[in-house]
């Protein structure tokens, strides 16, 4: 009886088929739910920081308001707080970043090099504002907390209105890019839906273009990043699952 026909081997250097059970349809699916699972990390740990932040006295707030704020212990450290958990959600969004590149490469058929750059750049130059702020913001609490200096009313009137400045208008405004190049990529490329992706635009628009201090202009992006982080978790359940490793089929007695 003859033997049955092997299988000839893909070409070297070609591709995996899109969507198969082979090692790209394997790692498409880990791919969307890293990602999906970062950008919730990322976005709830935003939130949550900005909620510990916000009886913070503004820059027009009077003399005594700062001092007794930066005075007590109890609000005082709800910005140290802040501050520890800021580097957390910089690195949650650090990974999705990376991770988001990589998933939409590898769930493309042709990959577009410019929006892709474009992307992976103005999400660190994001994430290094984002630091800068979020250090300029709880500079006067750590340092009443550290020593024991007087407080400056002066002092602590202007370095949370820095840390404002470099979050709501440089950072928002890398956001925007990062916003645009996403829906960009995923339009062209069909890996995310296309109401999402055509949503993006007036959402980054509108970070782009706000010229408000209101610090509710900086729920906006990770809202936005909590709904596509959703979006490609339910993607995530329609890709195929990882098939269970089948052991080789044994050679056949006096077959080469």
């Amino acid at each position: 009886m003859a033997a049955p026909p092997r299988r000839s081997a893909p070409p070297a250097g070609a591709p995996p088929a899109l969507g198969g059970t082979g090692p790209l349809g394997r790692s498409r699916r880990r791919a969307a739910v890293l990602t999906a699972t970062l950008g919730i990390v990322h976005a709830t740990l935003f939130l949550l920081a900005v909620a510990l932040v916000a009886g913070v006295p503004g820059p027009r707030a009077p003399d005594a308001e700062l001092t007794a704020f930066y005075a007590g212990a109890e609000r005082r450290r709800l910005v140290l707080v802040w501050l520890y958990l800021m580097p957390f959600a910089g690195i949650a969004f650090l990974w999705f970043v990376v991770a988001l590149r990589m998933w939409v490469s590898d769930s493309a058929r042709r990959e577009n090099v410019l929006f892709s750059t474009v992307q992976l750049v103005s999400g660190i130059l994001f994430l290094a504002l984002f630091f800068a702020g979020a250090a300029a913001t709880a500079t006067t609490a750590l340092s009443v907390e550290l020593s024991a200096s007087p407080i400056d009313p002066v002092v602590a009137r202007q370095l949370p209105l820095l840390g404002n400045t470099l979050l709501l208008v440089f950072a928002m405004r890398m956001a925007a890019v990062f916003v645009f190049s996403t829906s960009t990529l995923g339009r062209t490329t069909g890996v995310l839906p296309r109401w999402f992706a055509l949503a993006g635009y007036p959402v980054g628009a509108f970070l782009l273009l706000s010229a408000t201090f209101s610090p509710a202009l900086v729920l906006v992006f990770p809202g936005w990043v909590l709904v596509l982080s959703v979006l490609l978790l339910l993607r995530a359940r329609h890709l195929p699952t990882d098939p269970a490793p089948s052991a080789p089929p044994a050679p056949r007695v006096g077959q080469a």
